[in-house]
């Protein structure tokens, strides 16, 4: 039997060993979903501090329950560990590791780069390795064939097979998950692609096979380019229906009556989270080294990034219509999560937003009913969520609503405030031409 063969067979049978590389976001919730599929899983994730969590039966990730990871803990089929020895025992691995923006705008690769360089120790024949985190198009190929092979001698298709399937994780919904969001997976070779598909298929409801690794990757980037550039279409016509005089939230649900050839999206005060502000820029910076400049994409991050200060230039003027100084006036900020009802800040436009306020002098706080601190990178300042949200409100010259929380008790936001500026058209139903709501 061909070690293909072999550990298809493995996988099949759930007998195989799965260890998960990065156990963040995206690595927590596919751990789960291969434990609870049958799989013994070891997460493998160099902070102390998530493996002492989870000891502690204690779920670190928004979207698994505590009672999911006691659960699949007892059962022992779940455990997590800062050992990477412990790689020399699985027979498949996912990487999944965050791949930030450098500030020069250039890919940080850091994180890939360590966690290949502790897989190269232990890589063996029989094994498969998937990576999960978003890069440019070559990566897997590029990056993870001659790491994995060129020390080991293992030949790709035969010893080992390498594969790029991209995560799709959406913190906060119920409705598509890890478990039925569908996989794309792109293999080295056809066997790498057969033997990861045997795999996640085991899991996961639907795994989409493509021709390569380079597809897979280009097929994460068009995902997320695709709605980088809506939005930014979308917030540059916010930014010309202020000055029209046109309601933009009227116009778009308008359009949206169109039961086809139009997709909604809305504007904002900016973009957030691990995938949208970057994950083209990937794109962006692959097509420079080819000497093609990626036009769209550069127009449509130029857009979305001057955001924050917009909203805080509308801020400025809206205060200065009503007879009021934005320099040392009281400003709340309500929601700095990058989205709502989630607890992840990451890229959240809110920071921004924040920083532009204190810098125009304004006293700035901020409310978010999940997350307790914040901190700006690039200013270094730090800031606690005010406790009692009413009483910030009453005591504010100026609410701005960033992140449209849905436990928020909008009605007595309102009622409460002096002067609430909107950038979510979160008080849509209950502020239409109230003079003390500004919309973006």
């Amino acid at each position: 039997m061909s070690t293909k063969e072999t550990l298809i067979r493995k996988l099949q049978d759930k007998s195989a060993k799965i260890g998960i590389l990065g156990m963040g976001y995206v690595g927590m919730p596919l751990a789960v979903v291969f434990a609870e599929a049958g799989f013994h899983v070891l997460g493998i994730d160099p902070d102390q501090r998530k493996v002492d969590t989870f000891n502690k039966g204690v779920s670190y990730i928004q979207d698994v329950p505590t009672e999911k990871v006691v659960h699949l803990q007892k059962d022992g089929r779940l455990n997590i560990t800062a050992d990477f020895a412990a790689l020399k025992e699985m027979d498949a691995v996912s990487i999944c590791v965050p791949t930030p923006l450098r500030h020069t705008g250039d890919p940080d690769m850091s994180f890939i780069n360590s966690a290949l360089d502790q897989l190269e120790k232990y890589v063996h024949k029989g094994m498969i390795v998937v990576l999960e985190s978003t890069t440019y198009p070559g990566t897997t190929r590029e990056l993870m064939v001659p790491k994995l092979t060129d020390q080991s001698g293992l030949q790709v298709g035969e010893d080992i097979f390498l594969c790029f399937s991209p995560e799709r994780v959406d913190p906060g919904r119920e409705d598509w998950t890890t478990l039925n969001t569908p996989k794309v997976m792109g293999g080295i070779t056809q066997d790498c692609a057969e033997v990861a598909t045997a795999w996640y298929g085991g899991a996961i409801k639907t795994v989409v096979p493509v021709s390569s690794a380079e597809a897979a990757e280009m097929a994460k980037l068009l995902e997320n380019t695709f709605r980088m550039i809506n939005i930014g279409l979308v917030n540059e016509l916010a930014i010309m229906c202020e000055r029209l005089g046109v309601d933009v939230w009227e116009v778009i649900e308008a359009a949206a009556t169109k039961p086809f050839g139009f997709m909604k999206f809305t504007p904002g005060p900016g973009l957030g989270g691990h995938c949208i502000p970057i994950d083209p820029l990937y794109l962006s910076w692959k097509m420079k080294e080819m000497n093609y400049n990626a036009r769209f994409i550069e127009l449509a991050s130029e857009i979305n990034t001057n955001m924050p200060r917009y909203v805080a230039n509308r801020v400025l003027d809206a205060m200065n219509d009503r007879g009021k100084v934005l320099k040392g006036s009281k400003v709340l900020v309500l929601g700095v999560a990058y989205k709502p009802d989630i607890d992840d800040v990451r890229e959240s436009p809110a920071l921004d937003v924040i920083a532009l306020l204190k810098k125009k002098g304004a006293y700035v706080s901020y409310h978010d009913p999940y997350i307790s601190q914040i901190h700006h990178e690039k200013e270094g300042w730090r800031m606690e969520t005010v406790k009692d949200v009413m009483k910030a409100v009453e005591e504010s010259d100026a609410v701005v609503i960033v992140t449209n929380h849905k436990v928020y008790d909008y009605k007595a936001i309102l009622d409460s405030a002096s002067f609430i500026f909107d950038s979510r058209n979160a008080l849509s139903k209950i502020a239409k031409d109230d003079p003390k709501v500004v919309k973006l």
